[in-house]
């Protein structure tokens, strides 16, 4: 704690005062963020991450958003009509919506979108096994036509996070969904406006206030409603160091962080000119993730054991201040409905000693595991270097391969065996809304080679999860929750570490800032 604020103190000037002059003669007009970690890739359909998610929403928006309760609203969308039998979904955009090259939004752009989205989004993927045909009958109207009904279609519209259903041009819609966007694709309807130019990988993203804007005439909840720029322009700049971050935020040289460093949310509090709220109330949960792929880890028994090892307040005091986290002994977070907690496995020597058991019964005999890391993300930094020396007091011969997140990343997706550039253990978190339902969650997915990196795969799993989606009601549907639950808990596709809630540091200045899965850039006024 000394050394952080030691730093504060001594690295506040240096970071601020050559740009302060600017930064006063622009304050009115300019935002700057300081995201959970740095931008690397641009397309949100690519790369699902949290802050591709964030960069996503300035560009583009969706045809439908979700409120605070996950409720999907019409966004772009006028409205729609269902056919009696469920199979017809009609829907009308909205008048005046254009990208920002000035072309009108047309319905074959939405077509294209949801194909490409649809390739590759675990719930897209859902909904699209149950399309028979996306029609165009106008520029301004789509109609859906499913072989069978699909009751949560809107939820898989309006889902808030983990690659959204971003629309964008038919031109890069057509992009094979394996290829990722660059810089000059990044057209869309939003509310802001790329500028390539400008744009540095894991450095700074800048965006100019979209004037052909039209915001739906509600509030703004979450990623619903009225999306009102009061800003000229927007920079989202990657600051490594946490106590840089802080220093900036404390001179005004920034206006908003979005995850500060939990030890420093104490003295961000006594400064009055900068306030903090809770990030997102329905919490992250955190988690390890195994990669099935490969010994020892592709042996359920090993899973087990890990999972049951784990001393989760361990893993949240590392992460969040006392009284913003929870134990959350189930594989949704605790937050949300339907989510079932299941007896954690007593702490102490035996349970220990059982992990290493199993380890031995899988036929492991000290060959190196590859646990990757980032060195730039603290929620998710520290949790690793738990597992790490968890993995050392079981004996495992473990190696640690810490990096900035976009290097993790491009690692996590590597299928190969970690002598090969892949990886066994990865720590990781995720915002409620991303993981809320079998449908959204890609933690749960076990469906081999199209899951989540980690490539789970359990047919009864996934059996379940479309149980879920085809449920009638909500009887059904609640019983599918509940079984899902139970098998993918025997199956372990992950160990969850905790459910846990951050803090977010602005400006004091800074008024309507939103409560959400990531940073609503949006509705904010200075003063």
């Amino acid at each position: 704690m000394i050394h952080r604020r030691s730093l504060i103190a001594a690295t506040g000037a240096a970071f601020a005062a050559p740009a302060l002059a600017q930064t006063q003669a622009n304050r009115a007009r300019t935002l700057r963020l300081v995201p959970q970690a740095g931008l690397a890739v641009l397309d949100p359909f690519f790369n699902p991450s949290t802050i591709i998610t964030t960069h996503g929403y300035c560009v583009w928006d969706t045809l439908y958003g979700a409120d605070a309760r996950f409720r999907p609203r019409p966004q772009m969308a006028a409205g729609h009509e269902v056919s009696e039998d469920g199979l017809t979904w009609t829907i009308r955009l909205r008048a005046g919506l254009r990208f920002h090259d000035g072309e009108p939004v047309r319905s074959r752009d939405c077509a294209a979108s949801i194909r490409r989205w649809g390739a590759r989004d675990v719930f897209g993927t859902a909904l699209m096994r149950a399309v028979a045909e996306l029609e165009t009958p106008a520029d301004d109207t789509l109609r859906i036509r499913l072989r069978r009904p699909f009751p949560a279609l809107l939820d898989a519209l309006a889902k808030p996070g983990s690659s959204p259903l971003f629309i964008m041009p038919e031109r890069f819609a057509s992009t094979p969904a394996d290829r990722a966007l660059g810089p000059d694709a990044m057209i869309g309807s939003g509310p802001w406006r790329f500028v390539p130019g400008e744009f540095v990988a894991s450095s700074r993203s800048v965006y100019l206030r979209n004037e052909a804007y039209v915001p739906r005439d509600e509030p703004a909840e979450s990623a619903s409603g009225g999306k009102r720029v009061h800003f000229e322009r927007l920079e989202i700049l990657w600051i490594p160091d946490g106590g840089t971050a802080a220093a900036a935020l404390r001179t005004g040289e920034i206006d908003w962080i979005e995850y500060p460093l939990p030890d420093l949310v104490p003295l961000l509090d006594r400064d009055r000119n900068v306030r903090t709220q809770v990030y997102d109330p329905n919490g992250f949960l955190g988690f390890l993730r195994f990669n099935h792929l490969h010994p020892p880890f592709n042996d359920v028994r090993v899973r087990r054991a890990i999972r049951d090892v784990l001393v989760q307040p361990d893993f949240m005091q590392a992460v969040a201040l006392p009284g913003d986290w929870q134990e959350c002994h189930s594989l949704f977070p605790c937050s949300v409905p339907g989510a079932m907690e299941f007896p954690p496995a007593p702490r102490g020597p035996q349970t220990m000693e059982r992990a290493r058991q199993a380890l031995r019964d899988a036929g492991y005999n000290g060959e190196p595991i590859v646990h990757i890391n980032p060195s730039d993300f603290p929620a998710v930094t520290q949790q690793g270097r738990l597992t790490v020396e968890l993995m050392r007091r079981l004996g495992v011969n473990i190696q640690t391969v810490e990096s900035d997140w976009a290097s993790v990343l491009a690692r996590r997706a590597n299928r190969n065996p970690p002598t090969q550039g892949g990886w066994n253990l990865h720590n990781t978190n995720a915002p409620a809304a991303t993981v809320a339902n079998p449908a959204v969650s890609f933690v749960i997915r076990m469906n081999g080679a199209q899951a989540w990196p980690g490539w789970p795969d359990d047919p009864a799993v996934e059996e379940q999860v479309t149980a879920w989606l085809d449920a009638a009601d909500e009887a059904a549907q609640a019983a599918a929750m509940r079984r899902v639950q139970e098998l993918a808990w025997e199956s372990v596709p992950i160990a969850p570490t905790g459910l846990f809630r951050l803090r977010t540091a602005f400006r004091a200045d800074l008024s309507g800032v939103l409560q959400g899965p990531n940073p609503m850039l949006w509705n904010l006024r200075r003063g």
